[in-house]
């Protein structure tokens, strides 16, 4: 393995950084109007325009080159092809199979594996039109009226911000409610809302076993059951998204309402799977699949389009860019769209869990930044909070602005305000404000010389922050499809470049087992001793003040 940092397209880039680190954007921009024209792409049905960067056309040149350098159009290859590209867990990564939408095979291990892929599809879809046309009923004959899904992590973040974001194309009669945090808070105020006799449970984990998951499955058990209905009741109530049949059945899931997918497919990466049944039961099966055909059609472009022209290949780049060159440790993430409220918190999962690595493929030590913290809030509620911070404050922070041009819910000028509070912003981050039109501008206004010495610091900004620009026509199930596709693949060319696993994510592993063990001790209501002396502390203090010392 050659270390990234030691690759001459990482130096040749370092040098070039050099060179134009202290060139505004509004130099480049004034040095050619052509700027918007040549960096702009457009790939299964999103524009993006990347022209507010800090980018020439030889820093394009430099980036392309540590891309080829890197292999990346070797690695989508092989995570397409189905290749062990996950060598932690010694899997492929073939969230891309469950979206494929073409005729051809995807093999795993000798086997095609779309046939069980379409079975699953097939069977999810005959079981969401009974719920949503009121054939599949509760036990006490009335029609499903509110779906919650038990989950956690991918299996919670990913269908909540899908049906949240499509929420225009909902059944009228399904409600949907998702609970995921083992807080009981989480579990009774959902259950406040349901009626047990018309209520449809999801439990959604693959091994069956996930204490979070298991936990809320088995209190929302004991709540349709204390309501007056029986143990052969569940069946009509519960239906699980898992493989393991013999814990499914155990709870009183019948299996044949049992919906599994497979080792290769990462909890992040789940939504196309059986994960998916909540949007499935909201939007119905024909969107669902509408869905699935913009992630594939991003899919073909990211495989097929040049990496000079390829979109995700571009995203990657300028993260890695800011990352590693620039220093921009943060990435934010604002949808102008309120129905993308969910999504930042949905990237943070996919970026976050995948390249919050510090260790290269084989082991070894990065000596580089990796995943940059995503995080972000629907505009325009983030220009009322932390906008002033990307304006004013000392950190850079490329954005990624998401604009819907055309409205689900057309009202009055709404629309034109939200497109025109997106466009400003990213101009303004861009352009600034100089001391000098800031003396123009208060000066027009009749203000005095002193006042304009006094507040030229506080009303002056500098500009020159970098942001992308992603429109589509409007949030369509095809729109959504492409936009987490987009996401899933730049994550993807950032790991290839960085040379990290993004498909494992050994990092939340040791809070899961400590946790275990904490509260197996905490169980005994004995004093405890086992661990550093902050956490015997805290453990011994609550169960003082909780009364459960022996």
């Amino acid at each position: 393995m050659t270390n990234p940092v030691d690759l001459e397209a990482w130096k040749a880039l370092a040098a070039h950084h050099d060179d134009i680190k202290t060139t505004h954007l509004r130099e480049l921009f004034a040095a050619d109007p052509t700027r918007f024209d040549k960096f702009q792409l457009s790939a299964a049905g999103l524009f993006l325009d990347y022209s507010k960067n800090h980018l020439t056309e030889e820093t394009h040149r430099c980036l392309l080159a540590l891309a080829e350098a890197s292999n990346v159009t070797g690695k989508l290859h092989s995570m397409f092809s189905g290749e062990m590209v996950n060598p932690t867990e010694a899997r492929p990564a073939l969230h891309t199979a469950l979206r494929n939408r073409g005729s051809e095979p995807v093999i795993v291990d000798g086997q095609d594996v779309m046939p069980p892929v379409r079975d699953v599809l097939e069977r999810l879809g005959r079981f969401s039109d009974a719920v949503r046309d009121g054939s599949w009923t509760g036990y006490t004959g009335q029609p499903i009226t509110d779906v919650v899904n038990i989950g956690i992590g991918g299996s919670d973040l990913g269908p909540l911000m899908a049906v949240e974001a499509l929420a225009p194309f909902a059944h009228k009669r399904l409600a949907l409610h998702f609970v995921s945090n083992v807080d009981g808070s989480h579990m009774v105020s959902t259950l406040k809302k349901v009626n047990p006799e018309t209520t449809l449970f999801i439990v959604a984990s693959k091994t069956f076993t996930t204490q979070e998951t298991l936990t809320n499955a088995h209190s929302a058990r004991s709540w349709f059951l204390d309501s007056g209905a029986s143990e052969a009741d569940i069946a009509r109530h519960f239906v699980a998204l898992s493989t393991n049949s013999s814990a499914v059945t155990a709870f009183g899931i019948d299996a044949n309402n049992m919906f599994g997918f497979w080792d290769w497919v990462g909890g992040r990466y789940s939504l196309w799977s059986a994960i998916g049944l909540p949007l499935i039961l909201s939007v119905g099966m024909e969107r669902f699949e509408q869905f699935l055909q913009g992630a594939y059609d991003m899919d073909q472009h990211t495989r097929t389009a040049p990496l000079a022209v390829n979109m995700p290949v571009t995203l990657a780049l300028l993260t890695v860019w800011y990352n590693n060159f620039w220093g921009a440790h943060s990435h934010l993430i604002a949808p102008y769209d309120q129905y993308l409220h969910r999504f930042p918190a949905y990237l943070q999962q996919l970026t976050m869990e995948s390249n919050g690595k510090s260790v290269h493929v084989n082991g070894s030590a990065v000596q580089l930044a990796t995943g940059p913290v995503v995080w972000g809030e629907p505009g325009t509620n983030g220009q009322h909070a932390y906008f002033q911070l990307l304006h004013q404050g000392t950190h850079l922070i490329p954005t990624d602005f998401i604009m819907a041009l055309e409205s689900l819910n057309p009202l009055g000028i709404h629309q034109e305000l939200l497109m025109a509070n997106c466009f400003a912003q990213s101009e303004a981050l861009m352009m600034g404000k100089t001391k000098a039109e800031l003396k123009a501008e208060m000066q027009a206004a009749g203000a005095s010389e002193e006042d304009i010495k006094q507040l030229a610091g506080h009303r002056s900004f500098s500009g020159n922050r970098p942001s992308n620009t992603l429109l589509v026509q409007q949030m369509s199930p095809h729109a959504l499809g492409a936009l987490i596709a987009l996401y899933e693949h730049k994550v993807f060319v950032e790991a290839a470049i960085w040379d990290i696993n993004p498909f494992d994510q050994w990092g939340v592993e040791l809070g899961k087992q400590l946790a275990k063990s904490i509260h197996h001790e905490m169980e005994q209501k004995n004093t405890v001793s086992s661990h550093d002396s902050s956490t015997n502390g805290l453990i011994n203090r609550a169960l003082k003040l909780k009364n459960l010392l022996a």
